[in-house]
Formats: C-alpha cells, sequence, structure tokens
C-alpha cells in the first residue's frame, strides 16, 4: 500500500478482524481473564481510540495503555526545576508546546509565562539554537525531552552550536529511554501482560535488536506497530498468532519505516552526546536504574543542569491523582475518582490529562468519559 487512506480501509479492516476473532477463540491463555496487549506508545493509544479499534475487538481481548508518552512520565519535580530556570531575567526558556501545562507543585510553565518569564514554544530545538544566535545577550534553554525518538535532533543541534561556538545555549536535558521503561514493567508484579505492540517512533531510531530480551527472558511477543488502524489491527493478528503458535519472537509489522538495524548516524549523534543517569525518577514508577540520560563532561558548557542551579527536589503527585496507576496499566483512566471531573484537559492535575499522547486525554477526548457511568472508580491505593 502507498497512499494512507489504503491503511483506513474499512473492508480490509473487518477482515482483519474476523481473523483476530478467529484466533482469539482457539487461543487458551488462562480462564479467568482476558488476552492483555500492552500498548507501549502513546501514539498508540490515541490511533485506537480514535478509530474505534477497542471497541472492534473481541471482549476476550483487553488493550493495556503503557507509559510511552514521555511527559507523561515527567515527575513534578523536574516542572518544579523547568519552571526555577524559566523565571531567572536572563532566560528564554524554549519547550515543545505539550509540556507547557504539566502541573508543577506550584504551577505549570504556562502560568510561568503568565507571571512574566520568557517560555516560548518551539518546534525543535534548532528553533531554540536560532533563538541564541538572535540575542546573543540571553541565556536560551531547550527543555530536551522524549524518548530515543528525539534525542537525536538534540543532539545534533548540540553539536551544531558546538561548531558555530555558541555560547549562550543549553539543554535542560530529561531524555528518556524505553528499554529499561518496558523492564521495569515487566517485573511488575501488578500485571499479567501477555504480549506488546511496540513503539513505531522509538524503532526508527534504535531498531529491532533492543526488544530482544522480551522474547528472550520474559517470554513476551512484541510486535513493532505502525500507527493507522489497519497497522494495529494487523499488530495485534501478529501478537495471537505468535501465542497460538507458541512462539516469542519480536516481529516488525512497521518496516516500511522501521530499519531492522535502526538509524545509524542518530545513534552515533546520541553515543556523542549523552551518557546514561545512574538513576532517573519517573511520574507513577519511581526511580528506574539507567533509564535516562544526560549531557557527557565534553558538553558541560551546553547542559542547563550544570550552568544553572536548580531545587532538584522530589515531589509527590497529589493524593487524588491516580497518575501512576494509569501509566503502569494497572488502571484505566475512567477509573481514576477525579477522571473528567476535578482532572479535565482544561484544568488538568496530572500530566496523563495534558499531553496529546496522554492516556487520560485520549479516553477524554474520544468519549471514555462516557464509560464512568458504567463503572465506579477506583480509590487511590486500592489497585
Amino acid at each position: 500500500m502507498k497512499y494512507v487512506d489504503e491503511f483506513r480501509d474499512r473492508d480490509k479492516a473487518q477482515i482483519l478482524v474476523r481473523e483476530i476473532e478467529a484466533l482469539t477463540g482457539s487461543v487458551e491463555i488462562v480462564r479467568n481473564r482476558p488476552i492483555q496487549i500492552m500498548e507501549v506508545c502513546g501514539g498508540h493509544t490515541h490511533s485506537i481510540f480514535r478509530y474505534g479499534i477497542e471497541g472492534m475487538l473481541p471482549k476476550s481481548i483487553e488493550l493495556v495503555h503503557g507509559p510511552g508518552c514521555p511527559v507523561c512520565v515527567l515527575p513534578m519535580g523536574r516542572v518544579d526545576d523547568c519552571v526555577a530556570i524559566a523565571d531567572r531575567p536572563e532566560v528564554i526558556f524554549t519547550t515543545f508546546g505539550d509540556a507547557m501545562r504539566v502541573p508543577g507543585s506550584r504551577k505549570s510553565l504556562l502560568q510561568a509565562k503568565a507571571d512574566g518569564a520568557d517560555v516560548r514554544m518551539v518546534y525543535s530545538p534548532m528553533d531554540a539554537l536560532a533563538l541564541a544566535r538572535k540575542n546573543p545577550q540571553r541565556e536560551v534553554v531547550f527543555f530536551g525531552i522524549g524518548f530515543e525518538t528525539t534525542m537525536p535532533s538534540t543532539a545534533l543541534t548540540v553539536l551544531q552550536a558546538e561548531r558555530e561556538g555558541i555560547e549562550n545555549f543549553s539543554v535542560f536535558c530529561n531524555h528518556i529511554t524505553i528499554v529499561p521503561t518496558i523492564k521495569a514493567i515487566l517485573d511488575s508484579p501488578d500485571l499479567h501482560l501477555d504480549g506488546f505492540l511496540g513503539p513505531g517512533h522509538v524503532s526508527m531510531v534504535i531498531g529491532t535488536a533492543p526488544y530482544e530480551f522480551i522474547a528472550r527472558f520474559y517470554k513476551k511477543p512484541m510486535v513493532i506497530a505502525g500507527f493507522e488502524p489497519l497497522d494495529v489491527l494487523q499488530s495485534i493478528w501478529m501478537v495471537l498468532k505468535q501465542i497460538k503458535e507458541g512462539r516469542c519472537e519480536i516481529e516488525n509489522q512497521y518496516a516500511r519505516i522501521v530499519p531492522d538495524a535502526g538509524n545509524a548516524p542518530a545513534l552515533r549523534a546520541v553515543a556523542q552526546v549523552y551518557e546514561l543517569r545512574e538513576f532517573f525518577e519517573w511520574r507513577g514508577l519511581g526511580s528506574i536504574d539507567h533509564s535516562g540520560v544526560k549531557m557527557r563532561a565534553a558538553y558541560a558548557r551546553f547542559d542547563a543542569e550544570r550552568k544553572f542551579a536548580l531545587p532538584n527536589v522530589k515531589i509527590a503527585d497529589p493524593k487524588s491523582c491516580q497518575c501512576g496507576e494509569v501509566l503502569k496499566g494497572v488502571i484505566k483512566p475512567w477509573q481514576c475518582k477525579v477522571f473528567g471531573t476535578a482532572c479535565t484537559p482544561e484544568a488538568p492535575l496530572g500530566a496523563l490529562m495534558v499531553s496529546s499522547e496522554g492516556a487520560c486525554s485520549a479516553y477524554y477526548q474520544y468519549g471514555g468519559v462516557k464509560r464512568q457511568c458504567d463503572q465506579p472508580p477506583i480509590e487511590a491505593g486500592a489497585a
């Protein structure tokens, strides 16, 4: 197929649904629960709800929404660090738009902007570097956030700043890695997952080999999936086929975009600029070893953490907010007691309601709020 509308063909979707129904009828895992497949990426979560995929599947399949939204897993203390940098009078703080409304303990970046901080939305780190060129008397800080998908662009921007000798540009690095996150989920006693839909955008950079441990050591199948409805349906079918045949492999449904070996120039830039942190704090998941990166000492002059004094305080989420349980897939967004009431996109308590890839945002945007009437919410700590 060559055109987008071919990946949204209703007749082909119905054929895939019938094939999925046939497979689920012949797959036996456990009698007392559905087959649970986690889509790691928030982009998949939004595709699933945008195209009504969950409603097309048999009830014997449950899609579990994973933590693959980098804005959603940003802990509140790191947001406070952003605000502390942005509040400095000499700083122009630049960020992607979906990070502006993530709540900190006192305020978000958007609220800091309303209070007078020079916070600007950019579409890429190169936009921030252009601001540094135009404003040599100001310190321009770029909020580096995202999985391996966005790491290369930040790294390449730092290398460009070094070539040009630009000294008033730095990165507040909050980039995170996908593999330790999946391992932490697999080690969680709360979940009983039967397979994974792998993240397409991350895999475009890192390839397929880093996921081999999922099949080899945890004996779970994974299919790296595209984002169109037929991509998602075919990937679910491929996971079920592995389960039926007793296989545990890493398969690549998104081969038209994802090379098995990844993107070599991007990986070289990442390796040159970053090194692994000993640990990194995740909202809802706690501290995960080697799950984040920081700037290497050779690029210290471009590291906002070294350039500015930061509070660097760990702050717990509000007790009423159950982002952690939702991120781990323990509960659905509509089971959170504040979903759609005290927590909405207009007045979010948690980051999952803010980001365009957040599970709560997807449920709210595509009608999941109505499901609150079907089942009572789960009280915090009950999951």
